[in-house]
């Protein structure tokens, strides 16, 4: 997606069919999308009160295309968590790892590890880790400093790199998704003219057939403070509603739509990779290696429930949201610091970027995305509390 105040676009309403758009609205401006501008000149030689950006190679362009690209096709997925020793030995090395959990359900910080070491061993621990505890942050990491290739190629072991359909990406590396904020922007207040919160939960991209699992997310510049990222236990948010309840949303599947995003994109300016695509998806979903079930559904990309009379969706929808949103004792904050790598899974979490931090400083971050499998459920076998 095109850059915006959090990690995806605002939903827009559709003016008009988005097909119809993609024909007659495919011009690009590389650096005005969704109302976004950035100097680049400024971010590489920086300003009167930032530095230049630490890791120019890492600015984003919108011209690694000539067209369009085919839509994504289907491809078997393997989760290599389901190889994993529990005790995570290559991971996790007795008095080397460092683990502190942010919270009891969901989050951890470690320190002492450097991932881009690790064995194949270690990354099939790295996957059941994240799975088991949503979102990790590994502290002093040297993703940022090491070739983008080499980053492309580590993260593809955990899926197939998803392309974005609307996002910056560096030069020739369209694999890495930007999240980019530039040290002259100065939106933040402009955005809150017009709502109260930036707070924005989604998972990623759950409008494709086959979403992303394990996700990695690495800071390359950050605000003096703010720009926290707040992620979202939905196994958790799943298990706390009532039995009954949950038996009545086993069989329900919803429409994730990325239409709105590509619309968005290109009455802004922007770009679009594919045609737009619609996914039904279960409401709840199962973790092909904790056999977990989650909530899936987010207010960027659920549009509704099938089956359902719109009011009826949409009142079962809000339920949902509100329930994600509010549950605070199911969330974690994490905190970007330099060297970073955040380590999630987006099939049992949503997150929401937090636009906190003062305008004019730049908030800079890469995400590589591996798809998994197409999302399905398990039958509901009368589950206690």
């Amino acid at each position: 997606m095109a850059p915006s105040l959090t990690e995806t676009t605002a939903t827009l309403s559709l003016r008009e069919p988005a097909k119809q758009i993609l024909k007659t609205e495919g011009g690009s401006n590389k650096e005005n999308l969704i109302g976004y501008k950035y100097d680049r000149d400024v971010e590489i030689n920086g300003t009167s009160t930032q530095p230049p950006a630490s890791f120019p190679n890492y600015l984003p362009v919108w011209d690694n295309e000539t067209e369009r690209y085919a839509p994504l096709e289907p491809f078997e997925h393997y989760d290599h968590g389901k190889d994993a020793d529990p005790s995570f030995p290559d991971l996790l090395p007795k008095g080397v790892a460092e683990v502190d959990n942010i919270c009891p359900f969901i989050g951890s910080e470690v320190h002492g590890v450097q991932l881009s070491k690790l064995s194949d061993k270690g990354k099939d621990q790295l996957a059941l880790f994240v799975a088991q505890r949503r979102v990790v942050a590994f502290r002093d990491q040297d993703f940022a400093s090491r070739p983008i290739q080499e980053m492309v190629d580590y993260t593809g072991y955990f899926g197939r790199h998803h392309i974005h359909q609307t996002s910056g990406a560096p030069p020739g590396f369209p694999q890495v998704h930007l999240v980019h904020r530039s040290a002259e922007d100065r939106t933040g207040a402009k955005f809150l003219e017009q709502r109260t919160n930036t707070i924005t939960w989604h998972s990623d991209v759950t409008f494709e057939c086959q979403p992303p699992g394990t996700t990695f997310l690495y800071v390359l510049d950050g605000p003096s403070s703010g720009g926290d990222t707040l992620f979202g236990d939905m196994a958790q948010a799943y298990r706390r509603l009532s039995p009954e309840f949950r038996k009545r949303l086993h069989g329900l599947r919803a429409v994730h739509s990325g239409a709105e995003q590509i619309n968005a994109s290109l009455n802004g300016g922007g770009i679009a990779r594919r045609n737009p695509v619609t996914h039904e998806h279960p409401i709840v979903r199962t973790h092909p290696v904790t056999g977990e079930k989650a909530l899936y559904v987010n207010p960027q990309f659920t549009r509704y429930i099938v089956g359902y009379k719109k009011e009826e969706s949409d009142f079962l929808l809000k339920f949902l949201y509100d329930h994600i949103a509010l549950s605070q004792d199911l969330q974690a904050r994490v905190r970007w610091k330099a060297g970073t790598v955040v380590v999630w899974d987006n099939r049992l979490a949503a997150h929401s970027a937090v636009f906190d931090w003062e305008d004019s400083q730049r908030r800079h971050i890469a995400r590589l995305t591996p798809q998994a499998e197409r999302p399905y459920e398990t039958p509901f076998e009368g589950e206690g509390n």
